[in-house]
Parts: structure tokens; C-alpha cells; sequence
């Protein structure tokens, strides 16, 4: 089979078609100061070529605009529906035009957007510090989840009026990505935040799923959207039903496993190395054996090889990220 270009690879997989090779691609939050701006586009940039990916993940680190403070429950009815274009929704479509000039339709760009939920954890307990870093795999109790679940008890209709206003606003930003250049959105989702003793086994589906999917439906003329599950899944099927080009999560430190689901889901996998554990303490040799074994479980499938979440840059070694790169063109 001849050479595929970056977007044909891709696109064969997503239609379940052979390549030349397994596509590869993934990412890692970069530090304050290459978040947005000329210093975030020179950082993408230089990372997708540093490794010759087949697509890029357009980080975003941005803040959403709330534009009022959110201190009590009752505040959480107050929030304004957003255009997408305002203050950290504007920053980020900078950086895909910026993005989408200098690559010219090379590779594909999926611009990041966290839901509904995600947004209103850093609404109601803000980040202490701008560094964003691997997320853990199993929910705790910290300070936002707590805040929220109290918030929940006490005033469960103005929660769920949040997140109505705040998927509103992030399927306006969607659309806006799209209009800049993006080729779909990478729309991270996460289960088991929501879903807990305290707030109720059917939180997610009752408050969050279905801004999910009024997100999803404003990127539908993307060419390549894709959905991060984060955390330890707990519907992952009702996850990959999701109308999406393509499927990402923690297969190795969350499961389920890709031969479990490979013959039975409908996006595109995208997985296989172990972002926690194989990429910041392993050899080469173990992480080039994770993606050997990765595309045995998806047997006859064709799948894109990447990390299960982001990375921390500063403990992975780039030996691990250039076995990667190694396993799948050999």
C-alpha cells in the first residue's frame, strides 16, 4: 500500500478501512504561558512536528468567561447564556485560526471543549494555580465535588439550570470552533463525578447528558469530532453511542479493555498506552509492546494509537514518546 498522508490515515480508520499504517497522535497540557497566544500556537506546533503526528489535539486551558462571581447556590441562576466568543472562548478561537492558517489542512485540528460538568467544578471551586496536569483516574472527594454536592441537596434546580446555560453556551463556542478552522471538537466527558452517593446514581443522565449531546449535534459538520471519557467510566456504552468520528479513553487504567469492545462499538478507537503508569515509568521497549498489544485486542479493526489521557511532560521521557511514534511505522 502506497503512503497515506496524515488525513487519509485517519479517514480510513474511521470508516474502518486498511492503512498503510496505524494513525498516532497525543497530547499533554502545556504550562501558563503557552496557553494562549503566539507562545500556544509555537508550543502545538512544534509538538506535532517534534513527533510527526497524524492529528492534533488543540489544548485549552482557557477559563470560561462567567463574568459574575459564583458564591452561593442561588447564584448558579444567574448566569447568562454565552455567544462562544467571549474572553476565554475568544482565546482559543484565536488560536485555531492561528493554527488552522499555518497547516493548511495537513493534519487534522480537534479543538478540546470540557462539558457542562467540568465547567461548573471550576466555576464553583476555581483552580488555585493555572497548571493543568493529568487528572486522576478514580473520583475523590475534593473541594468542587463537595461544593456541588452540597449545592445538589440544597438547591437542585438552580445546579441543573447551570449546566442547562453552560452546555447552551459551550454548543454556541462549538460552532464558533468550527467557523475558525477546527476540523471537529474533542468534547471530554466524565461519569463518575456526577454519579455518586451523594448526588444520586443518575445524576448524568438527569443533568448532564443531554447538553453532551446539544454540543455534539452544534459540531456535526466536523470532520473529525472526537469524545474523551475520562476517569473510570461508569456507562461506558452509553458513552460510545455517542455520534462521534471517534472514541477515546483510559483502556489500560480504567478499562474496559479494547478487545472487549471493539467488535461492538461504532467510533473509531483511540487508545492503547497507558498514560499514568507505562509513559512516565516505563522502558521503550514496554510502551512499543503496549501498542503491539493494543492493536492485537482491536484484531482485524483498524484503531488510532494514542495515550489513554493526557501525559505530565515533565515525568514522561521522550524515548517513551518516540517508541510510540516507532511502534506503529515498524
Amino acid at each position: 500500500m502506497s503512503a497515506m498522508t496524515p488525513i487519509e490515515r485517519v479517514d480510513a480508520v474511521v470508516r474502518g478501512r486498511p492503512t498503510d499504517r496505524p494513525p498516532v497522535s497525543f497530547w499533554h497540557h502545556f504550562p501558563p504561558d503557552k496557553q494562549f497566544g503566539s507562545a500556544a500556537v509555537d508550543a502545538h506546533l512544534r509538538h506535532l512536528r517534534r513527533y510527526d503526528l497524524d492529528f492534533l489535539k488543540v489544548m485549552n486551558d482557557n477559563p470560561y468567561p462567567t463574568r459574575r462571581e459564583v458564591r452561593l447556590a442561588a447564584d448558579l441562576r444567574d448566569l447568562p447564556v454565552l455567544h462562544g466568543d467571549e474572553d476565554g472562548f475568544s482565546r482559543q478561537l484565536d488560536l485555531i485560526r492561528a493554527l488552522a492558517a499555518e497547516l493548511k489542512n495537513q493534519v487534522y485540528l480537534v479543538t478540546t471543549i470540557f462539558n457542562a460538568w467540568a465547567v461548573l467544578r471550576r466555576i464553583v471551586t476555581p483552580r488555585t494555580t493555572k497548571a493543568h496536569h493529568p487528572p486522576a483516574m478514580k473520583a475523590g472527594v475534593d473541594p468542587a465535588e463537595a461544593r456541588l454536592s452540597e449545592w445538589l441537596a440544597e438547591d437542585r434546580a438552580a445546579v441543573g439550570m447551570a449546566l442547562d446555560v453552560i452546555a447552551a453556551s459551550l454548543t454556541n463556542f462549538a460552532r464558533r470552533c468550527l467557523e475558525a478552522g477546527a476540523d471537529g471538537i474533542f468534547l471530554s466527558v466524565r461519569d463518575d463525578w456526577a454519579n455518586s452517593e451523594a448526588n444520586g446514581e443518575n445524576t448524568y443522565d438527569e443533568m448532564v447528558r443531554l447538553g453532551d449531546g446539544q454540543i455534539i449535534t452544534a459540531a456535526r459538520g466536523g470532520r473529525f469530532n472526537m469524545l474523551h471519557v475520562c476517569g473510570v467510566p461508569r456507562d461506558f456504552d452509553s458513552f460510545a453511542g455517542y455520534p462521534v468520528q471517534a472514541i477515546n479513553w483510559a483502556d489500560r487504567a480504567a478499562g474496559p479493555s479494547i478487545a472487549s469492545v471493539a467488535g461492538q462499538i461504532k467510533p473509531a478507537i483511540c487508545g492503547g498506552v497507558d498514560n499514568l503508569n507505562t509513559l512516565p515509568r516505563g522502558r521503550p521497549a514496554e510502551v512499543e509492546a503496549e501498542v503491539r498489544d493494543a492493536l492485537r485486542q482491536a484484531g482485524e479493526r483498524p484503531i488510532i494509537v494514542s495515550a489513554g489521557c493526557t501525559y505530565d511532560p515533565d515525568a514522561v521521557p521522550e524515548a517513551n514518546l518516540e517508541a510510540m511514534v516507532r511502534a506503529v511505522r515498524n
